[in-house]
């Protein structure tokens, strides 16, 4: 019996002993122990997303891939392939498994070697959010006390969802969430039975047992996993067999990118930085919506790039991009490996020569592919000389390709063509005139070779794009549609500048007295000089400047009714919305609104509207100018919401009365339609003609835009909907956009054509445009309250009794109308222009 009780003295002095050091442990670590209850309210560390405003996810930004899991959301069998692999027990226990433990004990006593088979999910949650993984006695006696801790401060579902978001599984995944979007492009409730085994074997090895970079291990892993889950009897015989058969099929995907638009996620970036600090904002899991609309913003990639590829095919081919091989062709191996260090982007895919045909050529592209390239593909392929100077069109292949060659090849949507990367540079942007929503924004040709965000931060002159204001300056002093102003040389020039400055016509043509209509629609120089006169130039400038454009980049000259003064597309698209919008200055912004990790909006757009908060009818007068000043009193003096927007509205400022904003916008028009009886030799095209082929609209209005020696081109334009800017040139100013020249009179002579915004600019409006609006309804002309139309002589802008092809209906503001009929004797001189090319591209 003494030895009885002596084993019990011994267990129980042991006893005691064993729990003064637990409680010796656990007072000597207390005041390292995190509080555990900032679990509760623990923000997991997810990346910023950027969406378009109808939910495509536009760009991820952060290091840590990290999709959260509610648990209610976590497939049953995954939990159970996690549960049977990490810790089968954990349900029963309290935060510490005293088998593992014992199990891991009798391993060090017998072996010497720690074993991290003792560690519960609920010691992995405590190690992960609050403990290093280093292999210390002191880190586990901590690990120990906080899993005890974290169990009752938490449910199991809690803790287990946790483990499930934390745990890293490797190729910058973050949770089970994040890994099935990276190995499977997969949401979680989409994997099948191999695919689970597969993410559940990771936690332990994310990369050792990575399906991607470790296949092999990866299967083993995947398969014990499967073993252990039929042990468990979570699966059956049937499925086991069947999974493990299944082949290894992870491989990376990238974030979920469903829109590319690199610039505006730029700027959407840019912002949320500059609010909340660099780490908040890459980790917070903040969801950003933007303003663009999915369809318009690719519509937009698609006429910028198109635009793009056809200028720089008009100024011909600048040759192959390197040699691969002279005399002795590369083996298919070595020569595909040269191919793919270049990157295929935008399109264009790099591809070698093999053979050359007579109109014709085989060339292998970096994907392994054999391309026949036809002549149709080949021959726009003119040699280089400088932007202003082609040469002769080709009639061989061999006259443009040589066998080693490596060069760009791109489908333009019908067959495969020759193609280089264009060193021209252009813009687009597209506004909701009525609120400023940005709706599309392609700051450059490739996000990827230049990040310079040409609609936000290229200044350039405008150009004619200037001349809708100059003449809203004239027409709010008195000018009408009708007013003749002289088209004719300028000899008392401007020269306050030091240097006598004799603006001239392009082309240098005079017609004489020519209504302010078609002055504006034909572009003419000279008649916006004049007008600018009329109207004064403190009184130009102040316009501008009402147009939201900056009066200290505003030469003060008058060279600036040609668009002298520097503006960005944003400033140029934002101006030209208050004619689409009636007179408005709206604000242009991106961000719709913003949410934190839990779904809580924490910031908002509240736009500006383009509209009254109470409208009422504009009284007649005699006097039109009293009637728009009644206009602005009430615009600003009335309060009632309902009519537009709502009780928490903010409205735009009127800057130009309805009745202004019509005016100009049916001049813009005439930009696009013309004027005039054709049948009667009368007819006109205004400068964007073209417009009119392709969108076929008639509720859509523009103007043409070019500068000096054709440094940049601008087309901007406009229908009830939607405002569009569209900007070509060099990011280098002193380049010139030069001259295109093409064979004529069976290649004996050659015919040359300034770039200019009609035929440079233009097309990319029209194609954004076009592609844009299809499937609106064409919105009709409906004048404001205060408009009249009266017939008149196309000759003198006066009144006429006649009814045929001299005269015409025109729009003035009710008393400024003209109050004198034309004489029986008057003949019509309307200016006729003929078809050629640089006649029609200013």
């Amino acid at each position: 019996m003494k030895w009885f009780k002596r084993i019990v003295i011994a267990l129980f002095s042991l006893t005691l002993l064993g729990i003064g050091a637990i409680a010796a442990a656990y007072f000597y670590v207390l005041p390292d122990l995190p509080d555990v209850n900032t679990l509760k309210t623990v923000k997991l560390q997810t990346p910023l997303r950027i969406y378009s405003s109808d939910g495509k996810m536009i760009s991820q930004f952060g290091e840590k891939r990290r999709i959260p899991v509610a648990f209610a959301d976590v497939p049953p069998l995954l939990i159970d392939a996690v549960l049977d692999t990490e810790d089968a027990r954990f349900f029963q226990h309290h935060g510490i498994d005293p088998i593992g433990i014992t199990r891991a004990a009798i391993i060090l006593i017998t072996t010497g070697k720690k074993s991290q088979g003792a560690s519960t999910i609920t010691q992995q949650v405590a190690r992960g959010f609050f403990l290093s993984r280093e292999k210390t006695y002191i880190r586990k006696i901590k690990e120990i006390f906080l899993a005890i801790k974290i169990e009752k401060a938490l449910t199991k579902e809690q803790i287990l969802e946790l483990y499930l978001n934390r745990s890293f599984l490797g190729n910058r995944a973050y949770g089970v969430g994040a890994a099935a979007q990276v190995y499977y492009g997969k949401r979680l409730e989409e994997l099948n039975l191999p695919e689970i085994a597969m993410i559940a074997g990771l936690p332990q090895a994310p990369s050792a047992a990575n399906p991607i970079r470790n296949p092999s291990r990866a299967l083993n892993r995947r398969n014990w996993v499967l073993s252990r889950m039929l042990k468990k009897k979570n699966i059956t015989q049937a499925q086991y067999s069947a999974a493990i058969q299944a082949p290894v099929s992870a491989k990376y995907h990238g974030a979920e990118i469903n829109l590319y638009a690199p610039y505006i996620s730029e700027m959407a970036r840019d912002y949320l930085v500059d609010k909340l600090g660099e780490e908040e904002a890459y980790t917070g899991g903040y969801n950003v919506y933007t303003s663009i609309d999915s369809k318009l913003q690719r519509d937009a990639q698609h006429a910028l790039r198109n635009n793009v590829y056809a200028y720089d095919q008009r100024h011909g081919y600048r040759g192959a991009t390197a040699i691969l091989w002279t005399d002795t062709p590369l083996e298919t191996s070595h020569l595909l490996t040269r191919l793919k260090q270049t990157q295929a982007f935008q399109g264009l895919v790099p591809a070698a020569v093999m053979s050359i045909e007579a109109q014709s050529a085989s060339l292998l592209t970096s994907a392994g592919e054999t391309i026949q390239l036809d002549w149709q593909g080949l021959k726009w392929a003119r040699k280089f000389i400088s932007n202003k100077q082609q040469g002769r069109a080709p009639k061989t292949a061999e006259q443009i390709l040589t066998v080693g060659e490596q060069v760009w090849l791109r489908h333009n949507g019908d067959f495969w063509q020759l193609s280089q990367i264009p060193v021209v540079s252009s813009a687009i942007v597209s506004l909701d005139p009525h609120n400023g929503a940005i709706k599309a924004l392609v700051g450059g040709f490739s996000f990827h070779t230049s990040q310079y965000n040409r609609v936000t931060q290229a200044k350039r002159q405008l150009g004619s794009n200037i001349k809708p204001f100059i003449y809203t300056a004239a027409i709010e002093k008195g000018y009408t549609l009708a007013t003749l102003i002289n088209n004719a040389p300028i000899n008392n020039a401007d020269t306050r500048q030091g240097t006598a400055w004799r603006p001239k016509n392009s082309p240098d043509r005079y017609t004489g007295p020519t209504r302010l209509r078609v002055g504006l629609a034909q572009s003419i120089n000279v008649m916006s000089v004049r007008t600018m006169r009329y109207a004064g130039l403190d009184k130009a400038i102040d316009t501008l400047v009402k147009f939201g454009f900056t009066r200290d980049e505003i030469p003060r000259n008058e060279s600036i009714a040609l668009g002298s003064n520097s503006v960005t597309p944003l400033q140029v698209v934002t101006a030209f919305s208050t004619f689409a919008n009636g007179g408005y200055k709206v604000e242009p912004y991106f961000i719709e609104l913003i949410e934190d990790s839990y779904g809580t909006v924490i910031e908002k757009s509240s736009p500006i509207l383009a509209c009254p908060p109470h409208a009422k009818p504009l009284p007649i007068s005699d006097d039109p100018f009293a009637a728009m000043a009644e206009e602005f009193k009430q615009a600003e003096q009335v309060t009632d919401a309902d009519s537009c927007g709502g009780p928490d509205s903010r409205y735009a400022e009127r800057i130009i009365s309805e009745q202004t904003a019509f005016l100009v916008t049916e001049a813009l028009k005439s930009v696009i339609w013309g004027g005039g009886n054709w049948s009667k030799g009368t007819g006109w095209n205004g400068t964007a003609w073209r417009a009119s082929r392709v969108v076929k609209r008639h509720d859509i209005a523009g103007k043409t835009g070019t500068t000096n020696e054709s440094r940049d081109t601008w087309f901007s334009g406009f229908n009830p909907k939607l405002a569009t800017t569209v900007w070509v040139g060099f990011d280098d100013h002193s380049k010139e956009l030069g001259r295109t020249t093409w064979d004529a009179n069976g290649a004996k002579d050659q015919i040359s054509a300034a770039e200019a915004g009609a035929k440079t600019a233009g097309p990319g409006w029209n194609e954004f445009m076009k592609n844009a609006l299809t499937g609106t309804p064409e919105i009709p002309t409906t004048p404001p309250q205060g408009i009249i139309s009266v017939r008149i002589d196309l000759a003198t802008g006066k009144l006429t009794r006649k009814t045929d092809y001299t005269s015409s209906f025109e729009y003035f503001i009710s008393g400024t109308e003209p109050k004198e009929f034309t004489t029986e004797t008057n003949e019509s001189n309307d200016i006729f222009i003929e078809d050629s090319a640089d006649e029609l591209f200013q």
